[in-house]
């Protein structure tokens, strides 16, 4: 089975749907007995830091995803609040990767919105993924490289599109709306 993490967040129904697609049941859930219990979990979201956060704690899902051993998949929003802290509303986050999220420049046009590519990848989330191969992303935030970085991308500066660290894996770009290549990636995690 397969939890998807319901906190204060949107885009979660639009994972159901990719996982359904890929032939997968799942379950959206803030139950912690049922995501400890699931083969899988994800964590996606688009949304506000400090409020999802807050939601978090209050429900203590904060110290069960902290606990996860299966595997993990973060999101978007989910794989910023898996970062140390974020701009966004001065948030302290889950800590799970020692990085800050930070607010993009206004170099450019912010949110960075639509199809871009992914450079350096590495590990079993991009097996069978052509390098340079554009996914969706939509966001304002990002979380800066660090030793756990699993793919790049750059708009007006280099950030992570992809995190590591051992069982939790984060994805910036939102894999469920990046059409083929998306699929694959979600493939790969529930292979793992």
């Amino acid at each position: 089975m397969i939890a998807i993490i319901k906190y204060n967040a949107g885009n979660i129904q639009s994972v159901q749907n990719a996982l359904n697609n890929l032939g997968y049941e799942s379950v959206i859930t803030d139950d912690k007995a049922t995501i400890l219990a699931a083969d899988k979990v994800i964590f996606p979201g688009v949304g506000e830091a400090s409020s999802a956060m807050k939601y978090l704690k209050e429900r203590k899902l904060d110290e069960v995803i902290c606990s996860i051993t299966q595997p993990f998949l973060g999101i978007c929003l989910g794989l910023q609040l898996m970062c140390k802290s974020s701009e966004e509303g001065q948030t302290e986050c889950l800590g799970i990767f020692d990085t800050p999220v930070k607010l993009f420049p206004p170099k450019e046009k912010v949110p960075h919105m639509g199809w871009n590519n992914c450079t350096e990848l590495q590990g079993p989330l991009f097996e069978n993924v052509e390098l340079e191969e554009d996914v969706y992303y939509v966001h304002s935030y990002y979380a800066e490289v660090c030793e756990n970085t699993i793919a790049t991308c750059d708009y007006i500066n280099p950030f992570s599109a992809a995190f590591n660290k051992d069982n939790f894996y984060a994805t910036q770009f939102h894999p469920e709306k990046s059409a083929d290549v998306g699929m694959k990636i979600l493939k790969n995690f529930l292979k793992l």
